[in-house]
């Protein structure tokens, strides 16, 4: 595999694994970045498996950088529905169309933005929406399903934390660590339906000393944009990648 791949394309791929470690610093939309350069050079399917490795060890650097900030409570109430989503989804990748799936989820994604946007126009309209556990249940198995599937829990993750007016530090936190226990429970699956092989193991290992590198463009993005402009930039970057799932463009 790494023998057919041009120059071209390996400068794509360390881009994308930067934009890996970017999308772990705090900018969860610009993830759609990496998933469309892989699916591009291996196919949807295959790139998950040389992309969750690699997640992974964007998750570790993420911890090791924001990881004290996280809020537990929230890490705790998404974890189960999350979890369920995952098995959900791997049950179903075997047999459910990637095209039309991708499309739904960007859909669901979409939408959610919108209300979103609303929401911080008119902030009275959905005051207790946010902290009821049914939303909390919804977007966690929403996020599963995504992260199995697509690799792209990413901006329903940020949705949810924006939506209950986390503080961008816990934000990150919070996002890290769940992350970091979603991809490790996802490998033996990824293995289970054969993604994950020793050849995407060696690409995804050369690759990763760019994620690194994007932690730290990252960190510095973050550190020099205020909550507002921040949350305004998630959720451009989120729609942006439900687009992209939708194939708008």
């Amino acid at each position: 595999m790494l023998s057919n791949l041009s120059s071209i394309e390996l400068v794509w791929l360390f881009l994308g694994a930067m934009g890996i470690g970017i999308s772990k610093s705090g900018f969860p939309g610009v993830s759609m970045f990496h998933v469309v350069v892989y699916a591009s050079v291996f196919g949807a399917k295959e790139s998950t498996g040389v992309l969750l490795p690699m997640l992974v060890v964007g998750d570790f650097f993420a911890i090791k950088v924001f990881g004290r900030k996280a809020d537990w409570g929230q890490v705790r109430r998404l974890l189960p529905p999350t979890l369920a989503g995952i098995v959900v989804g791997w049950l179903l990748m075997g047999i459910l169309d990637e095209t039309i799936f991708k499309r739904l989820v960007g859909v669901i994604i979409l939408t959610l933005t919108g209300v979103q946007i609303l929401r911080m126009w008119k902030p009275g309209w959905f005051d207790k929406i946010p902290h009821s556990y049914a939303f909390a249940l919804s977007l966690g198995f929403l996020a599963g399903l995504t992260t199995m599937l697509a690799n792209a829990a990413g901006p329903v993750v940020a949705l949810y934390l924006i939506a209950i007016s986390l503080p961008k530090w816990e934000l990150i936190g919070t996002a890290a660590w769940l992350f970091l226990v979603l991809n490790v429970l996802k490998l033996p699956l990824s293995y289970d339906l054969g993604l994950i092989t020793g050849t995407s193991l060696l690409i995804g290992a050369l690759m990763s000393i760019a994620i690194p590198i994007g932690i730290f463009v990252g960190r510095w993005l973050v550190s020099r944009v205020s909550q507002k402009l921040f949350n305004g930039i998630l959720l451009a970057f989120t729609a942006i990648a439900a687009l992209r799932l939708i194939e708008l463009f």
